[in-house]
């Protein structure tokens, strides 16, 4: 995860990789935070996912050194926009991407592996209308405009099982308000889990956080929408009898 600040010297067309190594004396952020929601895997890069990298970052690949996101001029055009927090190997958020053309997808993810993947998955669909950070989302929500994004996407973070790291769990009072600031009036954060106890988590949170409408009603789940494709882990589970809730939170006025 880069912790590099705005005004670091990055050049936009280096990989997520290459941008890390550029100026390693400029680690020491004022961004910088204490508890982290996620770790770091260790993990190689298939040839397809440095593949991925190597031709479409220049053009999918957002840095943290550009500064304050200006959505419509980075897809050159205005359209709603979906922010997706943590997509994994990004399978489901490009078949989102090409299932909806008429709206525009950033992703954000920390491991570059996934970022690999989504690339290579995204070239293969021939989607166009997907960009991605490969940054900590903390970081990245603060360059993102108020008011500017239609939903946020959040499924499958890391629950953290144990009682001792629940204070490492994303979803937290304050960054339900980082998010409110920037959705649009009437814009959704849509989250979800495969682990019960984090779901109820997650409602305790954003039940209690202002300016926000539960649209499933107090304490309810929503069904699994059909924009969110079901995962081959989640399909998995399924056949075990795991559940999965998702949850969805309309930003309304205070």
């Amino acid at each position: 995860m880069s912790n590099d600040s705005a005004s670091d010297s990055i050049t936009t067309n280096n990989t997520p990789d290459e941008a890390a190594s550029v100026s390693p004396e400029k680690k020491t952020s004022p961004y910088r935070r204490g508890i982290k929601s996620f770790v770091i895997r260790a993990g190689r890069l298939t040839k397809g996912q440095q593949g991925g990298l190597d031709r479409q970052w220049p053009t999918m690949g957002l840095t943290l050194d550009q500064g304050p996101l200006d959505p419509d001029s980075v897809f050159s055009r205005k359209a709603p926009l979906v922010l997706e927090i943590g997509y994994g190997m990004g399978q489901s958020l490009v078949a989102m991407a090409a299932a909806a053309p008429e709206k525009n997808f950033i992703g954000v993810e920390v491991h570059l592996p996934g970022v690999g993947s989504l690339l290579n998955l995204a070239e293969e669909a021939g989607v166009t209308n997907l960009r991605t950070y490969k940054d900590d989302a903390i970081e990245v929500l603060k360059l993102i405009p108020s008011d500017s994004v239609d939903t946020v996407q959040l499924f499958f973070p890391d629950p953290w099982h144990k009682k001792k790291h629940h204070k490492r769990r994303i979803v937290q009072p304050e960054f339900a308000q980082t998010l409110r600031r920037i959705l649009k009036p009437g814009g959704i954060f849509h989250m979800a889990t495969d682990w019960q106890p984090y779901s109820e988590h997650m409602l305790e949170i954003m039940e209690a956080a202002p300016g926000y409408r539960n649209i499933a009603g107090t304490n309810q789940c929503v069904p699994r929408p059909d924009h969110r494709p079901m995962t081959k882990f989640e399909r998995r589970g399924e056949r075990k009898g795991h559940g999965v809730w998702d949850i969805m939170f309309e930003k309304i006025d205070d």
